[in-house]
Protein backbone atom coordinates (compact mmCIF):
# COMPACT_ATOMS: atom_id res chain seq x y z
CA UNK A 1 0.00 0.00 0.00
CA UNK A 2 1.43 3.66 -0.91
CA UNK A 3 2.48 5.57 1.87
CA UNK A 4 -0.03 8.64 2.05
CA UNK A 5 2.07 12.19 1.99
CA UNK A 6 1.30 15.01 4.33
CA UNK A 7 -0.89 17.52 2.16
CA UNK A 8 1.16 20.08 0.17
CA UNK A 9 -0.46 22.95 2.12
CA UNK A 10 1.51 21.65 4.96
CA UNK A 11 4.60 21.63 2.99
CA UNK A 12 4.27 24.81 1.62
CA UNK A 13 3.16 26.61 5.41
CA UNK A 14 6.81 24.60 6.47
CA UNK A 15 8.81 25.95 3.69
CA UNK A 16 7.40 29.67 4.34
CA UNK A 17 8.03 29.51 8.20
CA UNK A 18 11.56 28.14 7.77
CA UNK A 19 12.82 31.06 5.39
CA UNK A 20 10.92 33.73 7.19
CA UNK A 21 11.37 32.16 10.91
CA UNK A 22 8.20 34.03 11.56
CA UNK A 23 4.86 32.53 11.39
CA UNK A 24 3.24 35.48 10.68
CA UNK A 25 5.30 36.36 7.55
CA UNK A 26 4.48 32.99 6.09
CA UNK A 27 1.14 33.20 6.83
CA UNK A 28 1.02 36.60 4.65
CA UNK A 29 3.53 34.85 1.99
CA UNK A 30 1.13 31.89 2.03
CA UNK A 31 -2.57 33.60 2.08
CA UNK A 32 -3.73 31.81 5.86
CA UNK A 33 -3.79 33.31 9.21
CA UNK A 34 -0.80 32.77 11.47
CA UNK A 35 -3.00 30.43 13.92
CA UNK A 36 -3.86 28.46 10.77
CA UNK A 37 0.48 28.33 10.26
CA UNK A 38 0.89 26.92 13.38
CA UNK A 39 -1.54 24.44 13.28
CA UNK A 40 -0.64 23.12 10.04
CA UNK A 41 3.45 23.21 11.44
CA UNK A 42 1.66 21.32 14.61
CA UNK A 43 0.19 18.35 12.38
CA UNK A 44 3.27 17.82 10.25
CA UNK A 45 5.49 17.52 13.46
CA UNK A 46 3.07 15.51 14.54
CA UNK A 47 2.55 13.60 11.51
CA UNK A 48 6.47 13.31 10.69
CA UNK A 49 7.02 12.25 15.05
CA UNK A 50 9.83 15.11 15.05
CA UNK A 51 9.89 18.86 16.04
CA UNK A 52 11.05 20.94 13.30
CA UNK A 53 10.78 24.33 15.41
CA UNK A 54 12.22 25.52 18.23
CA UNK A 55 9.14 28.03 19.68
CA UNK A 56 10.73 30.95 21.96
CA UNK A 57 9.08 34.36 23.48
CA UNK A 58 11.27 36.01 20.50
CA UNK A 59 10.79 33.87 17.75
CA UNK A 60 11.15 30.82 16.03
CA UNK A 61 14.19 28.34 14.61
CA UNK A 62 14.73 25.43 13.21
CA UNK A 63 15.57 22.40 14.86
CA UNK A 64 18.23 19.76 13.24
CA UNK A 65 15.60 17.41 11.71
CA UNK A 66 13.66 20.81 10.38
CA UNK A 67 16.79 22.04 9.11
CA UNK A 68 17.56 18.73 7.34
CA UNK A 69 13.75 18.51 5.51
CA UNK A 70 13.82 22.68 4.36
CA UNK A 71 15.84 21.62 1.33
CA UNK A 72 14.16 18.46 0.33
CA UNK A 73 10.81 20.30 0.74
CA UNK A 74 12.00 23.45 -1.46
CA UNK A 75 13.46 21.74 -3.99
CA UNK A 76 10.26 19.12 -4.63
CA UNK A 77 7.98 22.89 -3.98
CA UNK A 78 10.04 24.44 -7.08
CA UNK A 79 10.26 21.10 -9.82
CA UNK A 80 6.34 21.50 -8.80
CA UNK A 81 6.19 25.30 -9.62
CA UNK A 82 8.82 24.63 -12.87
CA UNK A 83 6.42 21.93 -14.02
CA UNK A 84 3.18 23.82 -13.77
CA UNK A 85 4.29 27.35 -15.37
CA UNK A 86 3.77 26.78 -18.61
CA UNK A 87 0.55 26.43 -17.99
CA UNK A 88 -0.05 29.64 -16.85
CA UNK A 89 1.07 31.79 -19.97
CA UNK A 90 -0.88 32.64 -22.87
CA UNK A 91 -1.78 29.93 -25.65
CA UNK A 92 1.08 29.20 -28.21
CA UNK A 93 3.44 30.58 -25.63
CA UNK A 94 5.66 28.25 -23.91
CA UNK A 95 8.18 28.86 -20.98
CA UNK A 96 12.09 28.33 -21.30
CA UNK A 97 13.96 26.82 -18.18
CA UNK A 98 17.43 27.81 -17.88
CA UNK A 99 19.23 25.98 -15.20
CA UNK A 100 22.77 27.06 -14.15
CA UNK A 101 24.80 28.05 -11.52
CA UNK A 102 24.37 31.49 -9.84
CA UNK A 103 27.90 32.41 -11.34
CA UNK A 104 27.05 31.63 -14.83
CA UNK A 105 23.60 33.62 -14.44
CA UNK A 106 25.14 36.58 -12.78
CA UNK A 107 28.39 36.99 -14.96
CA UNK A 108 27.73 35.21 -18.10
CA UNK A 109 23.36 35.36 -18.85
CA UNK A 110 22.43 38.31 -17.20
CA UNK A 111 24.62 40.96 -18.82
CA UNK A 112 23.90 39.89 -21.76
CA UNK A 113 20.32 38.29 -21.72
CA UNK A 114 18.39 41.70 -23.63
CA UNK A 115 19.96 40.80 -26.04
CA UNK A 116 18.42 37.74 -26.68
CA UNK A 117 15.13 38.74 -25.49
CA UNK A 118 15.01 41.56 -28.24
CA UNK A 119 15.93 38.89 -30.27
CA UNK A 120 13.33 36.45 -29.83
CA UNK A 121 10.49 38.84 -27.73
CA UNK A 122 7.76 35.80 -28.31
CA UNK A 123 10.39 33.45 -26.05
CA UNK A 124 9.69 33.74 -22.24
CA UNK A 125 12.78 32.29 -19.98
CA UNK A 126 13.03 31.08 -16.53
CA UNK A 127 16.59 31.12 -14.90
CA UNK A 128 16.54 28.99 -12.05
CA UNK A 129 20.10 28.93 -9.75
CA UNK A 130 20.82 25.17 -9.32
CA UNK A 131 23.71 23.29 -7.13
CA UNK A 132 23.73 20.01 -8.71
CA UNK A 133 24.19 16.41 -6.84
CA UNK A 134 27.11 14.57 -8.67
CA UNK A 135 24.48 12.94 -11.17
CA UNK A 136 24.44 14.45 -14.17
CA UNK A 137 22.41 12.07 -15.86
CA UNK A 138 18.58 13.37 -15.39
CA UNK A 139 18.03 17.30 -16.78
CA UNK A 140 17.05 19.99 -14.28
CA UNK A 141 15.86 22.37 -17.46
CA UNK A 142 15.22 22.52 -20.94
CA UNK A 143 18.79 24.33 -21.22
CA UNK A 144 21.69 23.14 -18.47
CA UNK A 145 24.91 24.48 -17.74
CA UNK A 146 26.89 22.62 -15.11
CA UNK A 147 30.30 22.72 -13.47
CA UNK A 148 31.89 19.61 -13.77
CA UNK A 149 34.45 17.15 -15.55
CA UNK A 150 34.00 16.25 -18.90
CA UNK A 151 33.43 12.68 -17.57
CA UNK A 152 30.91 14.11 -16.07
CA UNK A 153 29.42 16.51 -18.50
CA UNK A 154 28.15 13.15 -20.67
CA UNK A 155 28.41 13.17 -24.60
CA UNK A 156 25.63 15.73 -25.92
CA UNK A 157 27.51 18.58 -23.29
CA UNK A 158 29.29 21.30 -25.20
CA UNK A 159 31.98 22.82 -23.09
CA UNK A 160 31.79 26.81 -22.83
CA UNK A 161 35.61 27.86 -21.68
CA UNK A 162 38.97 26.60 -21.56
CA UNK A 163 39.75 24.63 -18.26
CA UNK A 164 41.52 27.32 -16.90
CA UNK A 165 42.19 29.48 -13.68
CA UNK A 166 43.98 33.19 -13.69
CA UNK A 167 44.47 35.48 -10.69
CA UNK A 168 42.88 38.51 -10.89
CA UNK A 169 41.75 41.99 -8.82
CA UNK A 170 40.31 45.20 -8.66
CA UNK A 171 42.84 47.74 -10.35
CA UNK A 172 41.66 49.83 -7.23
CA UNK A 173 43.62 47.21 -4.93
CA UNK A 174 47.10 47.91 -4.14
CA UNK A 175 49.87 45.06 -3.44
CA UNK A 176 50.60 42.15 -5.07
CA UNK A 177 49.84 38.37 -4.31
CA UNK A 178 52.19 38.77 -1.37
CA UNK A 179 50.69 42.11 0.26
CA UNK A 180 46.65 40.94 -0.02
CA UNK A 181 44.29 38.24 0.96
CA UNK A 182 44.13 35.55 -1.27
CA UNK A 183 40.65 34.37 -2.25
CA UNK A 184 40.04 30.44 -3.18
CA UNK A 185 37.09 28.86 -4.17
CA UNK A 186 36.09 25.70 -2.55
CA UNK A 187 35.01 22.05 -3.60
CA UNK A 188 37.22 22.30 -6.69
CA UNK A 189 40.26 20.45 -7.72
CA UNK A 190 42.81 22.97 -8.00
CA UNK A 191 43.32 26.02 -5.60
CA UNK A 192 46.66 28.31 -4.99
CA UNK A 193 48.67 25.23 -3.90
CA UNK A 194 48.44 24.19 -7.48
CA UNK A 195 49.21 27.65 -9.26
CA UNK A 196 51.95 28.77 -7.02
CA UNK A 197 53.75 25.20 -7.94
CA UNK A 198 53.24 26.34 -11.75
CA UNK A 199 54.54 29.76 -10.99
CA UNK A 200 57.46 28.37 -8.89
CA UNK A 201 55.96 30.81 -6.16
CA UNK A 202 56.46 29.86 -2.36
CA UNK A 203 54.59 30.67 0.85
CA UNK A 204 51.07 31.28 -0.71
CA UNK A 205 48.13 30.12 1.77
CA UNK A 206 44.82 32.10 0.98
CA UNK A 207 42.78 33.60 3.79
CA UNK A 208 39.53 33.97 1.89
CA UNK A 209 37.29 30.88 0.94
CA UNK A 210 34.44 31.47 -1.26
CA UNK A 211 31.37 28.54 -2.10
CA UNK A 212 32.00 29.35 -6.02
CA UNK A 213 34.31 32.07 -8.77
CA UNK A 214 31.58 34.08 -8.85
CA UNK A 215 31.49 34.94 -5.03
CA UNK A 216 35.37 35.03 -5.36
CA UNK A 217 34.94 37.04 -8.24
CA UNK A 218 32.03 39.20 -6.32
CA UNK A 219 35.17 39.53 -3.58
CA UNK A 220 37.55 40.63 -5.42
CA UNK A 221 35.73 43.08 -7.12
CA UNK A 222 34.78 44.48 -3.73
CA UNK A 223 38.58 45.02 -3.26
CA UNK A 224 38.45 42.36 -0.14
CA UNK A 225 41.67 40.94 -2.05
CA UNK A 226 43.31 38.74 -4.92
CA UNK A 227 40.91 36.08 -6.42
CA UNK A 228 41.61 32.38 -8.42
CA UNK A 229 39.17 32.13 -10.51
CA UNK A 230 37.81 30.39 -13.89
CA UNK A 231 39.18 32.99 -17.18
CA UNK A 232 35.86 32.22 -18.90
CA UNK A 233 33.68 33.98 -16.36
CA UNK A 234 36.20 36.47 -15.67
CA UNK A 235 36.45 37.16 -18.91
CA UNK A 236 33.74 40.16 -19.51
CA UNK A 237 35.41 41.95 -16.65
CA UNK A 238 38.89 41.97 -17.19
CA UNK A 239 37.75 43.55 -21.13
CA UNK A 240 35.76 46.29 -19.19
CA UNK A 241 39.12 46.91 -16.82
CA UNK A 242 36.65 46.61 -13.57
CA UNK A 243 39.27 43.45 -13.30
CA UNK A 244 43.07 43.21 -13.61
CA UNK A 245 45.21 39.92 -14.19
CA UNK A 246 47.70 39.86 -11.58
CA UNK A 247 50.23 37.62 -12.75
CA UNK A 248 50.93 36.16 -16.31
CA UNK A 249 50.95 32.77 -14.75
CA UNK A 250 47.40 30.33 -15.66
CA UNK A 251 46.66 26.81 -14.73
CA UNK A 252 44.65 24.28 -16.43
CA UNK A 253 41.65 22.54 -14.04
CA UNK A 254 39.77 19.35 -14.17
CA UNK A 255 36.58 20.76 -13.87
CA UNK A 256 34.59 23.36 -16.53
CA UNK A 257 31.27 24.61 -17.59
CA UNK A 258 29.51 22.55 -19.58
CA UNK A 259 25.80 23.51 -21.76
CA UNK A 260 23.21 20.74 -22.88
CA UNK A 261 20.05 20.97 -23.60
CA UNK A 262 16.89 19.17 -25.23
CA UNK A 263 18.12 18.35 -28.53
CA UNK A 264 14.14 18.14 -29.67
CA UNK A 265 12.82 21.20 -28.13
CA UNK A 266 14.03 24.56 -30.59
CA UNK A 267 13.56 26.79 -28.10
CA UNK A 268 16.41 25.92 -26.21
CA UNK A 269 18.34 24.40 -28.86
CA UNK A 270 18.50 28.22 -30.21
CA UNK A 271 19.17 29.36 -26.29
CA UNK A 272 22.02 26.74 -26.65
CA UNK A 273 23.69 28.55 -29.53
CA UNK A 274 23.71 31.50 -28.67
CA UNK A 275 25.55 30.94 -25.11
CA UNK A 276 28.12 29.20 -27.41
CA UNK A 277 28.19 31.76 -29.78
CA UNK A 278 28.47 34.15 -26.73
CA UNK A 279 31.24 32.73 -25.11
CA UNK A 280 33.19 32.31 -28.49
CA UNK A 281 32.75 35.75 -29.70
CA UNK A 282 33.83 36.83 -25.69
CA UNK A 283 36.97 34.77 -25.99
CA UNK A 284 38.17 36.36 -29.86
CA UNK A 285 38.02 40.42 -28.33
Amino acid sequence: MARQLPPLTWFRSFDAAARHLNFTAAAREVGLTQSAISQQIRAMETRLGVPLFRRHARGIELTDDGRKLLPKVASAIETLTVATSAFDLAPGRKLLNVAASVSIIQWLISPALAQFCSAHPDMPVRLRGMIWPDDFSMLAGDVEIRFGSADQAGRNAVELFPHELIVVKSPELEGDIFACSLIEAVGVSDGWRSWAAAAGIEGLQPMLYADSYGMAMQLALDVAGIALVHSGLARPLLQSDRLVQVHPCSITTREGYFISCDEENQAAMMFRDWIIDLTTNSART
